[in-house]
């Protein structure tokens, strides 16, 4: 656990580095440290949440709302926030005993890569936030789905890729890998994004400020 808190502190250490024409300090990449305590508890809430009876259709199929944690940072601190805390995640799992391993090459992409390609749901993260502050929920709805869906896609694309290279030999007896992986990440995919859907869509309206941060209230 000592060395996941280690690399995650360089992870989001601030980009603060003089500029090489300036010499001005560039401090508008760091995220604040209001940021950093959000990522590692979400990350925590998500891993918490994972480790809670799941649907499971099939051996290799499981239905969780567990990303709604990692989302919420998407929308809260972008792109950035996002990846760091499903980053994060993927490390508790790895740290917690709670992966599934098969080679290292293997572990890197489902459980470093994968999750850390969560936080492309935050591209529309300012666009949320000021039509929630706007009272504009209708528009933030949409926003928020096409989120959801890029989040999740960029996810699951990395474990169908795994699926395809490590976990064929587990395929049904005439199935092809690619179809064996196709199928069940796109279940678990589809599944998992309606999930966190229903809940989100539970939560923002009665929560707008769960998401909207103070710039923007």
């Amino acid at each position: 656990m000592g060395i996941v808190a280690y690399i995650c502190l360089l992870l989001c250490k601030p980009f603060d580095m003089n500029d090489s024409k300036t010499g001005v300090r560039n401090v508008n990449k760091a995220l604040p440290l209001q940021a950093k305590i959000e990522i590692a508890i979400f990350a925590a809430l998500a891993l918490l949440l994972d480790l809670l009876p799941s649907i499971k259709i099939a051996t290799a199929v499981s239905i969780s709302f567990s990303m709604v944690p990692i989302f919420i940072m998407c929308f809260r601190w972008g792109v950035k926030g996002g990846a760091l805390s499903g980053l994060l995640w993927g490390l508790l799992q790895l740290a917690t005993g709670t992966a599934y391993i098969l080679t290292a090459l293997q572990t890197f992409i489902e459980y470093i890569v994968a999750f850390a390609f969560i936080g492309f749901g935050g591209v529309f993260s300012q666009s949320i936030k000021t039509n929630l502050a706007n009272n504009n929920r209708s528009k933030a709805f949409v926003l928020i789905v096409l989120s959801l869906v890029i989040g999740s896609f960029a996810r699951y694309f990395w474990h169908f890729i795994a699926g395809i290279i490590f976990w064929g030999s587990y395929a049904p007896k005439g199935m092809s890998a690619l179809w064996y992986s196709f199928s069940m990440n796109g279940i678990s995919m589809v599944g998992s994004l309606i999930a966190c859907l229903v809940i989100l869509s539970l939560l923002i309206p009665s929560a707008s400020r769960m998401i909207v941060t103070k710039s923007h209230s």
